[in-house]
């Protein structure tokens, strides 16, 4: 999949973003953080097994006849290109060399990606404080970043809130399970944001993932003293930090 860059122009990578639900890619300008091309979405496979979702991510490459570097990102912990964790994706992925998988792509934490974009070219950019930008989809994503400078990994989502991973309070997931009001969600969106202002006093909190684009209809109910934005890049950072991680 990574192959030679050679008839890539050097500041272009494609970008791979797999979720729970959906792995989505496109090419990027990353001098821009500006998509080249439309953005092809497919359905993550049930169950979400490595070779599943390593031939989805293949038919993307190959939708977009890519040759260049290539970023993908992952919804759990990756050291060195190895997945740590897989919450929100099938288990037999703990272990699994995902650069080696994904023939030598850049492989990152799918929140991390999406902060690196954001940082770059979103709200995050030109702030020197503690930052934390937080993925809300299937689960709650994390990246933080003091003085601009990502700690990776932080998997913030997994915080215990009423015995239970905030996540599966929390996330857009389960506003849509429990059919729950966008007022009544942004309560358990506002509690979980208080947990986490707490522990780390950001200076700003930026909000991204499939929900961010709604923002409108549930950050005027949250009311907490870190200023709280939705993210610039809404749904594309992932694929973004994706990318940027590959030009790199």
């Amino acid at each position: 999949m990574n192959a030679s860059s050679a008839n890539t122009p050097p500041r272009t990578a494609l970008g791979i973003d797999i979720g729970g639900s959906g792995v989505k890619g496109a090419p990027v300008d990353v001098t821009t953080g500006s998509l080249t091309q439309d953005r092809l979405r497919i359905p993550t496979p049930q169950p979400a097994t490595p070779d599943a979702v390593a031939a989805v991510v293949r038919e993307i490459v190959k939708h977009f006849a890519w040759t260049g570097p290539v970023g993908v990102t992952f919804p759990g912990v990756v050291v060195d290109g190895v997945v740590r964790t897989a919450a929100n994706v099938d288990r037999s992925w703990v272990g699994v060399d995902a650069r080696a998988l994904f023939d030598g792509a850049a492989v990152l934490n799918d929140a991390d990606a999406a902060g690196i974009a954001e940082m770059t070219f979103g709200q995050g950019r030109g702030r020197t404080g503690t930052v934390l930008v937080l993925t809300f989809g299937t689960g709650i994503g994390s990246a933080l970043f003091a003085g601009g400078v990502l700690v990776p990994n932080t998997e913030l989502g997994h915080l215990e809130l009423h015995g239970r991973d905030a996540e599966h309070r929390a996330s857009d997931r389960a506003r849509e399970e429990h059919d729950l009001s966008w007022e009544k969600w942004a309560e358990r969106v506002e509690e979980y944001l208080r947990h986490v202002e707490m522990l780390f006093s950001p200076s700003l909190i930026v909000i991204g993932g499939g929900v961010s684009k709604k923002a409108d209809k549930f950050l005027p109910h949250i009311g907490i003293d870190t200023p709280v934005v939705p993210a610039a890049l809404q749904n594309q950072a992932g694929i973004v930090g994706a990318a940027m991680a590959a030009s790199r």
